[in-house]
């Protein structure tokens, strides 16, 4: 099994280079199935997932070359081959062959997706999507299987502004005939970036990034060169991190415009953020002050980001208040901190962490990926060796992790150790 073992106590300096957004890079590469000659895309960070999305496009019939961020699909010899199993079930964002493969052949075989578990995170919104464009939805031996004589554009209210249903339909949407109107559509930059690789394919929509989203369906797509966003999550990661132990840290490669809602609150804490066209300055923060922070759809507070501020909450003078409206379960990292000697408790979806408290090194597990980002912020912190196992999570969003924040000044390495069966049936 592989770790990461962390010795606290190193402070940060310097600068660090954002990577392109993961959650757009894991539906930018399912939309280049829709077109009819090869796509680039510029800035893809190198994760699990976007190897992952590489592989299945591969098994399809794609032509994938991936090198130096830069990932270049030929999707002309793509065939319609079921994907029940295999590397569909390694990551949630598969669910995005659906639209994609429904778009181009009008039917499609993917198995329900993986992933991080957060609690309930239902495709309903999808299917209800594919459905109202005619297509027939049916699960079948824990597979879902697509089928239409053709997608017809129709008109579509989202009872969730879901970024992935959003997404999914838009991708199946765009070869419909007729017009697709996505109501209550989620509004997140990803969604943005996708529009925007779609159009440049030659697609004709309007309106993301707003609640409506208009699509004029087209015959065919064709290949085009696109480059990805930053990833706002990652940066907002560095950040806090640069708050809780930084002596000047710099976080390139950004659009500060996304991260409003952390520097805001980050603000509050009272960190000083400076600002560039398409980067961060955060000095040494003196005293953290508590806050109450409520996540919410974008643009309001991101649920990715919670778990590592929760980690700064620990250092703020006083009690703060994380309310988690998004996922059920994107509190499974508090055990883990209580290990560390946290002060937090838990009631209902509200987490209440008592700073300053002092970390100490401990072995903990990474349950899901931003959770993963928040022991690795806490062991930086603690006092002591900290031994982080189950890291692949980590690596399916963090890309060059390890060597960032060595870069930075921090003491991590990445081990390989052997878990003898007792300690594995303790932990069950």
């Amino acid at each position: 099994m592989d770790v990461y073992k962390i010795i606290g106590g190193n402070r940060l300096k310097g600068t660090v280079k954002v990577s392109g957004a993961k959650n757009s890079a894991v539906a930018l590469i399912p939309a280049s199935i829709l077109a009819n000659s090869p796509v680039t895309i510029g800035g893809i960070p190198e994760i699990s997932d976007a190897f992952t999305l590489k592989a299945l496009l591969e098994e399809i019939g794609g032509e994938v070359i991936f090198e130096n961020g830069q990932m270049t699909i030929d999707p002309t010899n793509m065939t319609l081959i079921p994907l029940p199993n295999g590397n569909v079930k390694k990551l949630r964002a598969s669910y995005y062959l659906m639209g994609a493969m429904l778009g181009r052949f009008k039917k499609a075989v993917i198995g329900l997706p993986g992933g991080c578990f957060l609690g309930p995170r239902p495709i309903d919104q999808h299917i209800k999507g594919f459905e109202a464009l005619g297509a027939k939805v049916t699960n079948e031996h824990g597979a879902i299987y697509l089928r239409a004589e053709e997608l017809i554009g129709t008109k579509i209210y989202l009872d969730v502004a879901s970024v992935g249903a959003t997404i999914n339909i838009m991708l199946a949407a765009v070869r419909a005939k007729g017009r697709t109107i996505i109501e209550n559509a989620a509004k997140e930059p990803e969604i943005i970036d996708v529009a925007t690789l779609l159009t440049n394919m030659g697609a004709n929509i309007k309106g993301a990034g707003t609640s409506v989203i208009r699509i004029e369906g087209v015959d065919e797509l064709h290949g085009t060169k696109h480059v990805i966003i930053p990833d706002r999550i990652e940066a907002a990661t560095y950040m806090i991190m640069a708050a809780a132990l930084g002596d000047g840290v710099t976080i390139d490669n950004i659009i500060p415009l996304h991260l409003e809602a952390v520097t805001a609150k980050l603000r509050e804490m009272g960190v000083r953020v400076e600002e560039g066209e398409e980067s961060i300055f955060i000095p040494k923060s003196d005293e953290l002050q508590a806050v109450d922070v409520k996540t919410l759809v974008y643009p309001g507070f991101p649920t990715d980001v919670q778990q590592p501020l929760s980690v700064l909450m620990t250092q703020a003078i006083g009690a703060s208040k994380i309310t988690e409206t998004i996922y059920t379960s994107r509190f499974k990292h508090i055990d883990e901190l209580r290990r560390m000697n946290a002060n937090v408790r838990v009631e209902g979806n509200t987490a209440i962490i008592q700073g300053p408290t002092k970390l100490h090194g401990s072995k903990v597990t990474a349950t899901d990926l931003r959770a993963g980002a928040a022991l690795v912020l806490a062991a930086l912190l603690a006092e002591g060796e900290t031994e982080i196992r189950d890291i692949y999570h980590i690596e399916r969003g963090y890309s060059n992790f390890i060597e960032k924040l060595r870069s930075l000044g921090a003491n991590i390495r990445k081990e390989s150790i052997t878990v003898n069966t007792v300690e594995r049936v303790e932990k069950i």
